[in-house]
């Protein structure tokens, strides 16, 4: 990007900019400016740079943790005037986010007065809140004045400002991030502090550990609110490998009983970005729905889900206080009802339970925006602390031995203290004379003409020689670290534990692999009959055994297909391009009309017709097949799509058709019986075919050319049922076949009909 921008900032003959040349160099300037400067953080300190300046201007301005607080007007001022010239509103909302604790999980900054509350109300003005370090920021500030980071010019070269801080731990894990960049995003949960430190100690000492090794320390995010993470292992290695995914994180709660056998749920713990009144907000929409925009009346889903809640829930209140942050109490409507399935309704369709996602991008050493691994951020930030520390030591060496040789500069004058005074006294320039007579360098010379007299005196002597020896002493402690790369890696360990023993906390957020709430019925059990025409048109009847006799149809249609089913199976819809459908029961118009089209309800893909209608328990078993001879056994679950336009279920060529789908009873003495439009027939054993969850599936007949595949099904009774039409007078009959002499294996060529039938059909005959 950087080669790119330097290419188009520069005009050709010197003078002149080409409108599209200056429009790229600016959006790029811009789009570096917004991904650098504002939305992402480095993954040295975790800091964005406003954070990085509130900081670094509480810090000059003395507000540590035992400081009194000051107004937080005041530090955004100082703040605004010194580094960060933009508008106080982005400054203070920096702020303000750093001290709270429901969004950081350790907060930064100690705020008092109103900070805002997970319930979504802001903060306070500035003028009337008061801020001042915690002492965890300790971290990120105790070792700024030790040499240890490069400092630059701010916006208008009147001051200095860090370019990034000396964190002490890797604080982009601690408590996270999350921007909105040009082309780029970042959210990046936080974690516990023992853990995370514990895994950089591991990865420092053994350098090859592996990401699993790793979430052996680290199990996963830690939340400021708790929560529970139902998110399998495997998922969530996966998330940290590729460093993008999502996380389920659900509430947590606890059962009160109380007296007469009565009981309640009373949630204590939230996911992140919920809160309690998000979720009494979800729940006064689902007990009292508005008619959607467009809509005259409460769509059928509506008004199950409406009296599914008003059915299973007595009343909810918030009872949350300055002891209990969060306290939603959930009264049912009986004790008799089952608390696993109160509570599946509640975390099926409220924020107590939903995903997190984890986009785990940030500014490498190199300051390029990247998306890391797990590995690669404690990596990279155990390379930027072992720098700092050497930076660090480096910077106290010098120190110490400046200090060195200012005392050994009075242990000479000391020794010779009268001969020292007599020059002082008799010489008109004594600094190069005492230079010339005592070997003093220039520095040492002005330091003994600077001190006090009573700094001569013999006390004072032993003064000097007791710190000149710890100071000779520390100097070889400093050098031995210096030069040796091991013990400094056992220096940062042992830091980074000390820091962990001081600041660490219990993990807040359970990790728990659990199964997605799911609310698997939202209406009542009941018989229903699906009515397609030919022409596409549904309408539903409750109970079975519909008369269809009585059943009217529009000019031109007829009866198409009769489904028995209930109300709470899936209803799927197959296309003759093999993809397929699904809709729900209470979504097919009820009451002695004509229905609706098939395609008011799915998006049905442009040249396709619907072939089918099917409706029963998920697990049930059906035979799937195209004109084109191939076909396999699928689940009715197989072919549910969540989505309005579908997904592809049977692969089907040009010039083929998906033919209707037969249900597949796991017998043993199940046979498939296919026929072909040439009258061929096959019969082989139902458990030559594979089950499968989509694709082509295997050969069931092998055709001649221009021949296709019309019929099939599976008979259990070793007889089956044709309906077949006749091919002069065109009338349809039933002919009753015995299989025996049409077993074959599966894919061959079959026999010939007795007669040149057309076979439209075909079932078992039930003997």
């Amino acid at each position: 990007m950087n080669d790119l921008l330097a290419s188009s900032a520069v005009p050709a003959d010197g003078d002149t900019l080409t409108l599209d040349a200056y429009a790229e160099r600016a959006y790029l300037e811009y789009a570096m400016s917004v991904v650098k400067g504002r939305a992402l953080p480095e993954v040295a300190d975790g800091q964005k740079p406003v954070q990085r300046r509130i900081l670094y201007a509480m810090k000059e301005m003395g507000l540590t943790a035992g400081a009194k607080h000051v107004k937080s007007a005041r530090v955004v001022g100082e703040i605004l005037g010194k580094y960060h010239p933009h508008g106080d509103s982005s400054a203070y909302e920096a702020m303000v986010r750093l001290a709270q604790d429901f969004v950081m999980r350790y907060p930064l900054i100690d705020g008092q007065g109103n900070f805002g509350s997970r319930d979504g109300d802001g903060a306070a003005a500035m003028r009337y809140t008061e801020a001042r370090l915690t002492p965890i920021a300790e971290l990120l500030l105790s070792e700024i004045d030790h040499g240890t980071v490069d400092f630059v010019p701010n916006y208008d070269g009147a001051f200095e400002e860090p370019q990034l801080l000396p964190a002490r731990l890797p604080m982009v894990l601690l408590n996270g991030a999350s921007g909105i960049a040009v082309g780029l995003a970042t959210e990046i949960p936080p974690h516990n502090l023992r853990e995370v430190a514990s895994a950089a100690v591991a990865l420092l000492r053994q350098p090859e550990l592996d990401l699993d090794a790793l979430l052996a320390y680290i199990p996963g995010p830690d939340f400021p609110g708790g929560g529970q993470i139902i998110t399998p292992p495997a998922d969530i290695r996966t998330a940290y490998q590729s460093g993008r995914g999502s996380l389920r994180v659900r509430a947590r709660w606890q059962i009160e009983r109380l007296a007469r056998n009565q009981w309640r749920v009373v949630v204590n713990e939230l996911p992140p970005g919920t809160s309690a009144q998000k979720v009494l907000a979800e729940i006064e929409e689902l007990t009292n729905p508005k008619v959607r925009p467009g809509k005259k009346a409460l769509s059928a889903e509506q008004q199950n889900l409406k009296g599914l809640m008003l059915g299973q829930l007595d009343r909810v209140r918030d009872e949350s206080d300055q002891q209990q942050p969060v306290r939603l109490v959930f009264e049912p409507k009986s004790s008799r009802q089952d608390p696993d399935e109160f509570i599946t309704l509640l975390l099926a369709q409220t924020s107590l339970e939903g995903n997190v996602p984890m986009n785990l991008v940030m500014l490498g050493l190199d300051g390029r925006p990247r998306q890391k691994d797990l590995k690669s951020i404690l990596s990279e930030w155990l390379d930027f602390r072992m720098h700092t520390v050497t930076r660090r030591l480096s910077h106290r060496l010098d120190k110490v031995n400046q200090r060195t040789h200012i005392l050994e500069g009075r242990m000479t004058v000391f020794l010779h203290i009268e001969d020292v005074i007599h020059v002082i006294r008799e010489s008109d320039e004594p600094k190069p004379e005492l230079m010339r007579r005592f070997g003093l360098s220039d520095i040492q010379a002005e330091d003994i003409l600077d001190i006090r007299l009573r700094q001569l005196a013999r006390l004072e002597g032993f003064k000097l020689e007791k710190e000149l020896d710890a100071l000779r002493g520390e100097a070889g402690t400093l050098h031995h670290l210096l030069d040796n790369e091991s013990a400094r890696r056992d220096l940062v360990a042992e830091e980074i534990c000390a820091d962990a023993a001081r600041y660490g906390d219990a993990r807040r957020t359970e990790v728990k692999p659990a199964e997605k709430a799911v609310l698997t019925q939202t209406v009542a059990d009941e018989p229903v009959t699906l009515i397609v025409s030919r022409n596409g048109w549904i309408r539903a009847r409750s109970g079975h055994n519909v008369d269809v006799s009585a059943l009217n149809f529009k000019d031109g249609d007829a009866l198409g297909q009769v489904v028995e089913t209930r109300t709470i199976h899936p209803v799927v819809a197959l296309d003759s391009r093999g993809r397929s459908y699904t809709l729900a029961c209470s979504d097919v118009p009820t009451g002695r009309g004509d229905g609706v089209p098939l395609s008011s309800l799915i998006d049905i893909q442009d040249k396709a017709r619907v072939v089918a209608v099917l409706s029963a328990k998920d697990d049930s078993r059906y035979l799937v097949a195209s004109s084109g001879g191939y076909g396999f056994i699928a689940q009715l679950k197989d072919m549910v799509s969540r989505v309005k336009a579908g997904k592809a279920f049977l692969t089907v060529e040009d010039q083929e058709s998906a033919l209707p789908p037969v249900p597949a009873p796991d017998h043993a003495s199940a046979h498939v019986l296919v026929v072909s439009q040439q009258a061929r027939l096959l019969a082989f054993a139902l458990d030559e075919l594979k089950q499968m969850g989509r694709g082509r599936g295997l050969q069931l007949l092998a055709l001649d050319d221009g021949d296709t595949l019309t019929a099939l099904g599976v008979v259990s009774s070793g007889r089956a049922l044709l309906t077949v039409q006749i091919p002069r007078s065109g009338r349809l009959d039933e002919v009753r076949l015995p299989l025996d002499e049409f077993i074959g294996k599966r894919g061959r060529r079959g026999k010939e009909a007795p007669k040149r039938w057309l076979v439209l059909g075909v079932r078992d005959a039930q003997g």
